[in-house]
């Protein structure tokens, strides 16, 4: 039987999982152990979110030398 392949989250699918599981963890209904793996899984996301972000960032940076006679505005996010 072939392995089958690990999807590799998004971004956007980390931060969801990863807020659902700090939700969880608030709550305060988890054993030591659901707690600990929890937390764990938790790590695990950061990580993958920290890694989308630098590879978006070095994409950016990237594009931008390209086209290095174009201003950078700052970017302003409505609230």
């Amino acid at each position: 039987m072939p392995k089958k392949q690990q999807h590799s989250p998004s971004f956007e699918e980390s931060l969801n999982e990863l807020e659902s599981l700090v939700e969880t963890l608030e709550r305060g209904d988890l054993s030591l152990d659901e707690s600990l793996k929890t937390f764990e899984r938790g790590v695990e996301l950061t990580r993958i979110c920290q890694q989308s972000l630098q590879k978006a960032e070095q994409k950016i940076q990237l594009l931008s030398e390209k086209n290095s006679n174009a201003e950078l505005e700052p970017f302003d996010r409505e609230s």
